[in-house]
């Protein structure tokens, strides 16, 4: 039986603002806890509010290693002001901007898990260039662009240990989702193209691929 996490962990996952169902949550905390025997961080790209980085820190808290979260907390295209995804109580009321940070640091507090996860403010690729550590899991949800989806991709998936996991969200293959999740799909694609990544599982949006050679 896969693992789940404990009620509270698990109550604060839906009560926390975000996009990731559950089914899917359970599908990334199976993958996290596996990854975590590693002995690795766990890192996302994408934190938004903090949904799914609850269950990526118990998952490391449990595996007695840290999780890590890159965002620049300024929303992705979907996002913003007129869009389908726009969160009108995230935008900073002094500056007019989106700002994320402020929910996710209560959301972490809220679920007591501040002390397991190093929160990275800043662009993915930007801090990609300079991340030098194995990681023994990458899951990439950040801006769906092709820009952005590869960027995360290019910078993040070298990182991934032999017998690590790459996860992918958002992998919508019918051509109906090009914004919302044919990027994603293509970068899915891409990885299994490169030989160096074998799939593991498929929750609906949510891919699970574990490192098997080298490269990207």
């Amino acid at each position: 039986m896969p693992p789940a996490p404990a009620p509270p962990v698990l109550a604060a996952f839906e009560g926390a603002k975000g996009f990731m169902p559950l089914r899917e949550g359970l599908a990334l905390y199976g993958a996290a806890v596996e990854a975590g025997r590693l002995g690795l961080p766990l890192l996302e790209v994408g934190t938004y509010c903090g949904r799914s980085t609850i269950l990526l820190a118990d998952a490391a808290r449990t595996a007695g290693v840290t999780a890590v979260t890159v965002d620049h907390h300024r929303g992705s295209e979907e996002q913003q002001p007129g869009w389908e995804y726009h969160d009108p109580t995230t935008v900073d009321p002094e500056l007019g901007r989106m700002d994320t940070l402020p929910a996710f640091r209560r959301t972490l507090h809220r679920a007591g898990l501040e002390d397991h996860v190093v929160a990275v403010v800043g662009r993915s690729p930007q801090i990609a260039a300079f991340w030098n550590s194995p990681l023994g899991l990458v899951f990439i949800d950040g801006g769906h662009t092709d820009e952005h989806a590869s960027g995360d991709y290019e910078g993040w998936a070298p990182h991934v240990a032999e017998g690590g996991l790459l996860l992918i969200h958002d992998v919508f293959p019918d051509p109906v989702d090009e914004f919302t999740g044919q990027a994603p799909y293509r970068v899915y694609l891409r990885a299994l193209e490169s030989g160096a990544f074998t799939e593991v599982s498929a929750t609906d949006s949510l891919r699970v691929l574990r490192r098997t050679g080298k490269g990207i």
